[in-house]
Formats: C-alpha cells, structure tokens, sequence
C-alpha cells in the first residue's frame, strides 16, 4: 500500500525532479506547497503519512515551520531536504523532531530510503550526522532555567545564529559591521556557557527563540 507524502519546496523544478524521481516508489506524492504557511495548510487537507520539506525558502524558514508542525502533528515524520550541510541546521532539525535530513546533492537511492525509514516510524538519521552534532546536544540544560542577561543586540544576533547564518550575513541583516557580529557571538557564547555556534542554536530552540 502507497504511502502519502507532501513535498515543501519553493522551487518549481525541484518539485518537478521529485515527481519523477519518486515514480514507481511506494511514496504517493499527495501535494506540495512552495512556503511554510502552504504546508501548514496542505498537512489539514491532503493528511500525508510523511512530509519532504526544504529549509530556506522564500517566506518561512522550514525549521520553524518544523516546530509548529511538530505541535500539532507530532507523530508526523518530517524529513528534512536542503542544499546545506550545515551542522547547526542538523542540530536544530534533531531538537525539534525530525525524522532525517537529506542533502540535494544525495542520491535516489539516499532519499527514498530516508522517506521510507521515516514513514515506517524509525530514525532516518545517519550515524555520522548524529556524531556531528552529538556535542550540541549534549550541551547542559542547566542555563535553561536561568535566566540569561542577553541585550536586545545579543539576542537578535543568537536568532539569526540559530537560524543557520554566518557572521557575514548577520552583518548584513542587522545593518552592522562584521566586527561587531564577531564581537557579538563571542559574548553569547561565554553568558550562555557554550562553545560553539551549534550548541548555542540547540539552546536557542530549548529556549524558544526560534
């Protein structure tokens, strides 16, 4: 029996490759939305078994559309499908309950076992995705609780770390100089008591702020 699966993709062609990628699989293509706001509505009407869905797409961010889904639907397999091999958008992807990610760049084979895995109730996550981000995930939740003196400043760089974007981007977000972001990151990371990027987007998302 055909598993139902709804594809989140911003990308016309993407979209397309899937359909005729996933032809002659047991994974139906059901729907497909192009935003998060879409695939919000589209899980209500086409009640997929599993959902493909990329990351950074035009109006919404498919981390955050991740966690709302997730509230909602958390027996849902969600996997996620991106371009970036971003070891803080795994980190983000395993604390908000993914199923699995999958580069682009990876196989027919990859992809369609990760849908499988996924919709069979089991982790699509590959050992060595897991080992990369183990120590953000292991990050003591002891800061948890306490409340963290972050400045206003400090906190929009945090969202914007958490959300996959590099010192340079940040810059350019924020109208600010790139010095500034680094000097910025350096404070985050000693107040919340991590020591990398990755760790402080897990603590982001154990703090919903993102």
């Amino acid at each position: 029996m055909s598993k139902k699966l709804l594809i989140v993709d911003d990308h016309e062609i993407i979209r397309l490759g899937l359909h005729s990628m996933l032809e002659m699989t047991d994974l139906e293509i059901v729907g497909q939305a192009a935003s998060a706001a879409e695939a919000l509505a589209a899980i209500e009407t086409a009640t997929p078994d599993v959902v493909l869905m990329d990351i950074r797409m035009e109006g919404g961010d498919g981390l955050n559309a991740l966690g709302r889904m997730k509230l909602d639907h958390p027996d849902l397999p969600i996997v996620l499908f991106s371009a970036y091999d971003n070891p803080t958008y795994i980190a983000r992807a395993v604390a908000l309950g993914a199923s699995g990610y999958v580069l682009k760049s990876a196989s027919r084979a990859r992809l369609v076992e990760a849908l499988q895995t996924a919709v069979a109730g089991e982790s699509a996550w590959t050992r060595e995705e897991l080992r990369r981000v183990t120590g953000a995930l292991a990050t003591p939740r002891l800061s948890q609780d306490i409340e963290v003196p972050l400045t206003q400043r400090e906190s929009e760089v945090l969202r914007q770390m958490a959300l996959g974007l590099t010192n340079k981007e940040i810059a350019k977000m924020l109208g600010i100089s790139y010095e500034t972001v680094k000097e910025h990151v350096q404070h985050i990371l000693r107040k919340i008591g991590v020591s990398d990027r990755t760790q402080a987007a897990v603590w982001a998302v154990r703090k919903n702020l993102v």
